[in-house]
C-alpha cells in the first residue's frame, strides 16, 4: 500500500497532500496493522479487529456524497455500490469470527466505537466544500489497508476472499486533483482527509490496548 501511494508521478496539488496524510497518519503506519497481518496473529485479536471494523463501518456510509457533490455524484454511486459489497464481505467475516473475544473494558470501547460512528456521519454531512468528500477519499485509500486485516482473517477463519471494486490508488489520485478546483476546496478535501484518518488511528489504538487486557505481562 505505501508503495503504491507513493508510486504515482504527482509531484504537487491535492494529491500529493492526500498521499503524505494518508503514508504518515493513514492505517498503514499504524504497528497493529501489521502486527494483525502477520501469519502469528492470533486469531482472537483478529476477530476483535473485524467485529470492531463491522461496529464502525458496516452500515451506509458516505452515500450522501452521491447526492451532495453535483458533477462528481457519478463516481460516488460506483463507490457506493463497492463499498456496499464490502460490507457484505465484513458481514460473512463477523458471522465467521465468532463471538466477541471478552476484553475488559467493553463498555468504554463500546462508547468510542458509537462516537466514530457520529464522527463520520457528521464528516459525511459536512456542509463544507470538499470536506466529505476529502473524507471519502481518505476512507478509499484506508481502506486498501484494512481490506488487507479483512483478508488475512479471512484465511484464518475460511471465508473466500471477493474482488475489491473501490476505485484503485491511481485512479483516486486521478478524481482528487479533478475536483479541488480552488485553494479552499483542496483545504476542505484535506480537512476531511486528516479527520478519517485520525479516527482510524484511535480505531488501531484501541484495538492494540485490547489485545494487551486480554494479554496481561
Amino acid at each position: 500500500m505505501l508503495l503504491e501511494i507513493t508510486s504515482t508521478n504527482r509531484a504537487e496539488g491535492v494529491w500529493h497532500v492526500l498521499a503524505a496524510l494518508a503514508v504518515g497518519d493513514g492505517s498503514v503506519a499504524h504497528p497493529v496493522v501489521a502486527t494483525l497481518l502477520a501469519s502469528t496473529a492470533a486469531k482472537r485479536n483478529l476477530a476483535d479487529a473485524i467485529h470492531a471494523i463491522c461496529s464502525v463501518h458496516g452500515r451506509l456510509l458516505f452515500d450522501q456524497v452521491t447526492l451532495a457533490e453535483g458533477e462528481s455524484a457519478g463516481w460516488f454511486v460506483s463507490v457506493a455500490a463497492a463499498f456496499m459489497a464490502e460490507r457484505i464481505y465484513l458481514a460473512h467475516l463477523t458471522a465467521a469470527a465468532g463471538p466477541l473475544p471478552s476484553t475488559p473494558g467493553q463498555a468504554a470501547a463500546d462508547a468510542a466505537f458509537a462516537s466514530q460512528r457520529h464522527a463520520f456521519d457528521m464528516l459525511a454531512a459536512s456542509s463544507r466544500k470538499g470536506c466529505a468528500v476529502g473524507a471519502a477519499l481518505a476512507l478509499i485509500l484506508d481502506w486498501h489497508v484494512i481490506r488487507d486485516v479483512l483478508d488475512a482473517a479471512a484465511e484464518r477463519f475460511a471465508v473466500k476472499v471477493p474482488p475489491c471494486g473501490l476505485p484503485s490508488i491511481d485512479e483516486v489520485a486521478a478524481f482528487a486533483d479533478l475536483i479541488a478546483e480552488t485553494p479552499a476546496t483542496q483545504r476542505a478535501i484535506a480537512f476531511g482527509a486528516q479527520q478519517v484518518f485520525a479516527q482510524h488511528r484511535g480505531l488501531w489504538c484501541l484495538l492494540e490496548a485490547r489485545a494487551s487486557a486480554r494479554n496481561p505481562d
